[in-house]
């Protein structure tokens, strides 16, 4: 489409180009002849007007480029309703024009201190003490496209240099006037980062202006003030140092400790499983004294038994010796039964009756 304006514009720009060459053609001729100047306005004209043809086409076409919003002005009624979106619009010629827009993600950036070949504003806001502290602040917006209309009849133009600078320094300094120095440069940087860049996107959003991030690069304190706090931080960083040995320390001692309670806990183990085979050993051992006694009892018993046995045939042995020595020494006598024992009594007088194990009757 834009080739094609392009075309109609070359068209027209060719038939104004031969209208005018006719006049010059004219004049040119009446002077070379010394005749009487006679200039063909109606041939002029009429290509004049068919050169307006492909004119007023051309110049109804609109191509919104990418990243970029537009609006239309009109001569009539001032700024019309609506944003016209990158691609090709459709104008009324010579009624409207378009006022371009970038809708891209833009970027707002200060300095804290002056810095050679940078065009970027410095930015100085005041401490509570009254210091002043120099700011390196980058806000990225973007300008909402469906309020360019209003944008278009409201803000001044540039954005970037009439409506950025005065609202991000305002908040910055109506932040950081209740803050100490060293709040700002340590401990509190983020929130007032954070407060101030809510303060910025609630001021700008009222003006189309969508704010997208807010970030404090960098803080510059007064030269005296910085050479205190570069003492107080190496003394910060002295203690931090002692402090990290410490921990070291404590944490070698521990664990110390704790190899020692391994050890002793090692100890402990194997002086447990000892006993514990100790005590199996010995668990052994009386199962197999307990194995071992009723086979011993055994024994005992049987060699009792063949003592006693030794002991009742030795006495039995004995007894028949002795029946047998008694035998011997007994001598059958055969007296008559008339006699009156009279041999017998003195034999019996004469022997002694101790002699065949019979005692006297006199012993008594």
């Amino acid at each position: 489409m834009l080739l094609f304006k392009y075309l109609l514009m070359a068209g027209s720009a060719g038939l104004f180009s031969a209208a005018v060459g006719v006049l010059v053609a004219d004049v040119a001729t009446a002077v070379r002849a010394s005749q009487m100047l006679m200039l063909r306005w109606q041939l002029a004209g009429r290509l004049a007007l068919l050169a307006c043809v492909p004119l007023l086409p051309a110049l109804s076409i609109v191509v919104v480029p990418s990243g970029t919003g537009a609006v239309r002005l009109s001569q009539l009624s001032g700024t019309l309703p609506g944003t016209l979106y990158p691609g090709t619009h459709f104008v009324m010629p010579l009624v409207h024009r378009v006022e371009l827009f970038n809708i891209r993600d833009q970027l707002f950036a200060t300095n804290p201190t002056d810095v050679a070949k940078d065009r970027a504003p410095v930015l100085k806001v005041y401490s509570r003490e009254g210091f002043p502290v120099g700011l390196g602040i980058s806000v990225r917006y973007q300008l909402d496209p469906q309020r360019l209309a209003y944008i278009e009849n409201n803000l001044p133009r540039p954005i970037e240099t009439e409506i950025m600078p005065p609202v991000v320094a305002n908040a910055f300094r109506q932040t950081i006037s209740g803050y100490l120095v060293r709040d700002v440069f340590s401990t509190k940087r983020e929130e007032v980062r954070r407060m101030t860049a809510d303060a910025i996107t609630r001021r700008l959003a009222s003006d189309g202006i969508v704010v997208k991030e807010v970030m404090l690069r960098d803080v510059a304190l007064p030269p005296e003030y910085a050479k205190g706090l570069e003492g107080l931080l190496l003394k910060a960083q002295e203690n931090d140092r002692l402090s990290i040995e410490v921990e070291v320390k404590q944490k070698m001692v521990r664990t110390a400790e704790l190899e020692a309670e391994a050890e002793k806990a090692r100890h402990v183990k194997q002086a447990e499983a000892r006993a514990q085979v100790t005590v199996l050993e010995a668990k052994a051992q009386a199962d197999a004294m307990q194995h071992t006694l009723p086979l011993k009892e055994k024994q005992i018993q049987q060699s009792r038994l063949e003592a006693e046995a030794r002991k009742e045939a030795t006495v039995k042995n004995a007894e028949a010796a002795a029946s047998a020595k008694v035998i011997d020494k007994v001598q059958i006598m055969m007296v008559p039964m008339d006699g009156k024992f009279f041999f017998a009594n003195d034999v019996l007088k004469t022997t002694p009756l101790g002699a065949f194990g019979v005692p006297h009757p006199n012993q008594h």
